[in-house]
């Protein structure tokens, strides 16, 4: 979890925590569980995240690891690693 990128796109989209924890029906104290890696987000609250804050991707923010993903091709699949 990268909660610095996280904090970046909420502020370039003008979005507080309290705005993001109403969107994910959650309280505050759970979210800042879930940004410092005490807890994790479930996938549907990440995909609510990425959906409010219109991101392309989840990568940078939940996945900020080396991560394979697999992107479709129209005959095959490449797979992109992340370091």
């Amino acid at each position: 979890m990268n909660k610095h990128r996280l904090e970046y796109e909420m502020k370039s989209k003008g979005v507080t925590a309290a705005k993001l924890c109403s969107i994910l029906s959650i309280s505050c104290s759970s979210f800042y569980r879930k940004c410092n890696g005490i807890s994790e987000f479930t996938y549907s609250e990440m995909q609510m995240i990425v959906d409010y804050l219109e991101l392309k991707s989840p990568m940078d923010i939940f996945f900020p690891e080396k991560v394979s993903e697999k992107i479709p091709d129209k005959n095959r699949s490449v797979i992109i690693h992340r370091i």
